[in-house]
């Protein structure tokens, strides 16, 4: 029987640092990242795909702001789903492209993706995650008054706002997504941590203005369509302790009580490493196996031999 592999994809997949947003870039670059999925589906994985839209859903929203005078803007949550579709349209192209130039039978599907979240998560109290442009001090004042938007100053780049991440409670389409992959498909699903929904009283769904962490969303989504492996694909090829420091150390391969440890005693910074470590351990510990590692050696990562294993 086949292993199945939540792959997700970190935003060099799609948009390299410094390299300019333009849809011919990203095109190339999810062409690229496309000939290592299908090296792994040519192993025999059975393989579902989730990726971060951080670039993109700031573009959207930059567009918005840019022309809010003549066209109105869309909340957050259609910004996301419109990232979903951008970036679901350009993979399921390119790997569709990729896997008929080496005889492949797969088929490949992108789901828009919801993900529900708690009304009464403490994200939603207590926004923390900047997104979108840099204002000034005063256009900052203003957005908060004229849009009640919460507004924080980023290290001395200017003022941006912050949104909940609020913690992912389950994925709708998982039901959809696992038939889907159990009759041989290859899905991409769940993108920058899914469209962030609430259920009401009554039951009806609706979209709230949040960003769920990606790599939350995919552990979920490893979880949910019962993987075996979850790969958290990034700009490194290994996960180290003491980085940056004369003692540090690429981590191999570590159990889950050690690599907890490592998670409490700081070695990772909240804004990369330390949430793909925290999803990695949490999966783990159900008696399934992590990998992080680097998108040129994603295959070589399944056999055991690159990246960092968490078991």
């Amino acid at each position: 029987m086949s292993e199945r592999v939540v792959i997700a994809l970190g935003g060099n997949a799609i948009l390299q640092p410094h390299q300019e947003a333009t849809y011919e870039n990203q095109l190339e670059n999810v062409r690229s990242s496309s000939e290592v999925i299908a090296d792994i589906v040519q192993k025999g994985y059975e393989v579902v795909i989730t990726h971060g839209n951080g670039p993109q859903v700031g573009l959207i929203l930059q567009q918005n702001e840019e022309a809010k005078e003549v066209v109105p803007p869309f909340p957050l949550d259609v910004c996301n789903a419109e990232s979903q579709g951008l970036i679901g349209y350009m993979l399921d192209q390119c790997l569709k492209n990729e896997l008929r130039k080496r005889g492949l039978p797969q088929q490949v599907v992108s789901v828009l993706t919801q993900t529900q979240v708690s009304q009464e998560d403490e994200a939603f109290r207590h926004p923390t995650k900047p997104i979108g442009t840099f204002y000034s001090g005063e256009e900052a004042k203003q957005m908060m008054r004229e849009k009640g938007w919460n507004m924080r100053e980023d290290a001395g780049r200017g003022w941006r706002r912050v949104v909940p991440s609020p913690q992912p409670q389950s994925i709708l389409e998982a039901e959809t997504i696992m038939k889907l992959v159990e009759s041989g498909v290859i899905v991409i699903a769940s993108g920058g941590g899914g469209i962030p929904v609430v259920q009401e009283a009554d039951g009806t769904i609706k979209g709230v203005e949040a960003v769920i962490d990606k790599d939350r969303s995919g552990r979920k989504l490893a979880q949910e369509a019962n993987a075996d492996i979850f790969m958290m694909v990034t700009d490194v090829k290994n996960v180290f302790i003491h980085y940056g420091k004369p003692e540090q150390q690429a981590l191999g391969h570590v159990g889950t009580c050690e690599a907890r440890r490592y998670v409490g005693e700081g070695h990772f910074s909240t804004g990369s490493m330390g949430p793909k470590m925290e999803a990695a351990v949490s999966f783990a510990e159900q008696g399934k196996h992590a990998i992080i590692c680097s998108l040129e050696d994603a295959a070589l990562a399944l056999t055991g031999t690159a990246g960092t294993h968490i078991s």
